[in-house]
């Protein structure tokens, strides 16, 4: 009787491996096509393994309490001829194939063997081995070689080791370097390896991004009035300013069991600069009206471009104003620099229309985004600030 293994399916697009809940079936029992023969439970949710066809409980390959990754073989079914090729095994039924199925284990009455055939544990979609632990542990020469050689454990990424539980030894890292030498190399400039170090540290930490819609149109009539003229994103930095003034805990920074908050309102904008990002800051941007604050940001957006920033202006911020918008973007997630909670994103404005509570007007309006510390901040507060924020925005005259 040919045999059809249990496997762990795909339960995710991002779900690599699942711990077996509770088995729900015995060897021995007969079971029907789609009954659920076992509770599995992955990090998102609990979920049920269906038995493909029907057929009768033959081996069950697991254990309640462990893990299993997607494509494991948990258990076999004895099935009958017509239930296998209905599941996708090629049968020969004829004469001529008997001596094809025993060699492939699904000859009648051979129920020791097992099935061959289109049938077989596949994880799809997945560049690495589901159960390779990438570099999680690393041994002492391992620290050291890689510390000589300025890499990092998130370089290892994707790397499936082949020592215990799947880890990266030592032999396997060097097999990589001697790979990389094959593919074409440039070096990285030394602000590429700086932000790429910022951002490796900052998404240690859980982040998220809240975004709403805001009107642009009363900012653009009072730019037109305005000399010296605030780019958007002077007005955007001015608004989370005052905002912040009045409540600077979602600025603050969790360190142990305390919210550290801030002394001084000072904001920091990013500036792209040669193969890489720069971030001068307004030092107390909510002690100084907007049109004083535009001189001092477009002085320091020039010396960004020449990367001949003055120490003053650099380091110590609470948060950041980045203008996406500016590469075109309607929507984006910015990530906080490690020592922030906070970035507020702006994206490119664009006509939509909008109620007037008598007929629809086209208006302009830009996406407002803030990425933040879900350790300091939960989705309600991060959504007040940012509506705190737009609201400030629609009322320029105020900043």
């Amino acid at each position: 009787m040919p045999e059809i293994p249990l496997i762990m399916p795909q339960l995710g697009e991002s779900i690599a491996e699942a711990t077996v809940v509770k088995v729900l079936v015995r060897i021995g029992d007969l079971v029907a096509a789609d009954q659920d023969v076992m509770e599995v439970e992955t990090n998102k949710a609990t979920m049920n393994v269906a038995s493909p066809c029907r057929g009768l409980v033959q081996a069950l390959q697991v254990e309640a309490g462990q893990s299993y990754p997607v494509g494991a073989v948990l258990g076999r079914l004895d099935v009958s001829a017509e239930e296998a090729i209905r599941a996708g095994l090629q049968i020969d039924a004829s004469p001529e194939g008997a001596a094809k199925n025993a060699e492939n284990g699904t000859e009648h009455g051979n129920p020791g063997r097992q099935a061959r055939g289109s049938v077989q544990p596949t994880v799809r979609g997945l560049p690495v081995p589901a159960h390779a632990a990438g570099a999680s542990f690393m041994s002492p020469r391992m620290k050291a070689r890689m510390h000589e050689l300025g890499l990092h454990a998130a370089d290892l990424a994707g790397l499936p080791g082949s020592g215990s539980a799947g880890r990266v030894t030592i032999e396997d890292f060097e097999k990589f370097l001697s790979h990389l030498e094959r593919h074409k190399l440039t070096p990285a400039s030394s602000m590429r390896v700086a932000v790429a170090d910022a951002m490796r540290r900052s998404w240690t930490r859980p982040l998220a991004t809240v975004g709403l819609p805001v009107r642009l149109d009363a900012i653009l009539a009072h730019r037109k009035l305005s000399q010296p003229k605030p780019g958007p994103a002077l007005y955007a930095l001015r608004a989370l300013a005052l905002a912040l003034t009045e409540n600077s805990a979602p600025a603050g920074r969790l360190i142990g069991n305390r919210i550290v908050h801030p002394q001084a309102i000072d904001v920091g904008f990013a500036v792209e600069a040669a193969d890489g990002v720069l971030v001068p800051v307004l030092r107390r941007a909510d002690e100084k009206p907007l049109a004083e604050l535009v001189q001092r940001y477009n002085q320091l957006v020039e010396m960004a471009h020449q990367r001949r920033l003055p120490q003053d202006a650099t380091g110590g911020s609470i948060a950041t104003v980045t203008n996406y918008g500016t590469f075109g973007l309607t929507w984006a997630t910015p990530i906080p620099l490690p020592e922030q909670t906070l970035v507020l994103g702006l994206g490119a404005g664009r006509h939509a229309p909008s109620w007037n509570g008598e007929a629809f007007v086209p208006v302009m309006e830009a996406n407002l985004t803030l990425s933040f510390d879900h350790r300091v901040l939960d989705g309600g507060a991060a959504g007040r600030l940012l509506s705190r924020v737009a609201e400030l925005m629609n009322s320029p005259e105020k900043l």
